[in-house]
């Protein structure tokens, strides 16, 4: 029996109450135990999301699934979790449903934008007999995500309220966002945009390319309708940093210091840090007032 829940309600109480949760992108073991670790320590929800790349680099769907399931019984995990697919194609969207996640985004915004809605409205179909969340995607966002590159262009108001009727649960739109470390030209977000989109549609919106975007206009988006922020690359970085020090400080030559469990604990906590303050920084707290 999952112990999963499928995000709707907390997304839908996020943007009413003003505040984001996190979704948090995992690619091992380590990863994962950090993020809800972190969400426990903090008393929040926490969704854990992996990529269809990372899902097969884990072993697929339902190792994925199995994996997040176990930790929240070992590690007595209380928070709320929602298993979430990040970017699935229309196949890895089914696969998803299929291994039992509790929520899933079919990012279709590379196909026609009338294909787009058509097979979001076929995942909807498969999902919520099931209980399960469904994220669409509308405009690109800029940079890579699986092999998939968008140019970051600004979401179409019409094609968001068109999309959103389809009965999703959430919308990722594009407002000049980008996945993967800003460039120093980057314009920053289009609040703008995102006002318009707040207006057209009631569902609650996402926010991808969290990383590197600065608190104020985080803080900014989340005032005007954003519930869901996803965060990849700061975890990536940061756990990067550590192991680097790690091993810059010759701890790998002190005595079993090249024991893969030492080598990876600094990595494991700066992930948890990380997760932890972005949690303060989306204010997902308020969720439990």
């Amino acid at each position: 029996m999952s112990s999963f829940i499928h995000g709707t309600e907390i997304m839908q109480a996020a943007r009413k109450g003003g505040y984001a949760h996190g979704a948090y992108n995992t690619n091992n073991l380590e990863w994962t135990k950090a993020i809800l670790a972190a969400a426990q320590a903090k008393g929040v929800p926490a969704v854990v999301q992996s990529s269809m790349g990372a899902a097969k680099y884990m072993g697929g769907y339902k190792v994925v699934r199995q994996l997040v399931e176990g930790l929240v019984e070992s590690m007595n995990i209380t928070v709320p979790v929602v298993m979430h697919l990040d970017h699935g194609n229309f196949e890895a969207a089914k696969e998803a449903i299929e291994a039992g996640y509790s929520s899933v985004m079919f990012d279709g915004h590379d196909l026609p934008f009338e294909e787009n809605v058509a097979k979001t409205k076929e995942i909807v179909a498969l999902a919520h007999p099931k209980g399960i969340s469904v994220e669409a995607e509308v405009g690109s966002i800029g940079g890579e995500e699986d092999g998939i590159i968008g140019a970051g262009e600004l979401a179409s108001v019409e094609e968001a309220k068109e999309l959103a009727a389809t009965g999703i649960d959430f919308l990722a739109a594009g407002i000049g966002n980008i996945h993967g470390v800003y460039p120093e030209n980057w314009e920053g977000l289009n609040f703008d945009r995102l006002s318009e989109i707040a207006e057209a549609v009631e569902v609650p919106l996402v926010l991808h390319g969290g990383s590197g975007i600065p608190k104020d206009q985080i803080q900014k988006a989340i005032d005007l309708g954003v519930a869901k922020i996803n965060v990849n690359t700061e975890q990536q970085i940061s756990w990067s940093k550590a192991v680097k020090a790690y091993y810059a400080a010759d701890k790998d030559e002190a005595e079993k210091g090249f024991d893969p469990r030492k080598v990876l604990a600094p990595g494991t906590q700066a992930i948890q840090d990380t997760v932890e303050e972005r949690i303060d920084w989306f204010a997902s707290q308020k969720g439990n007032n």
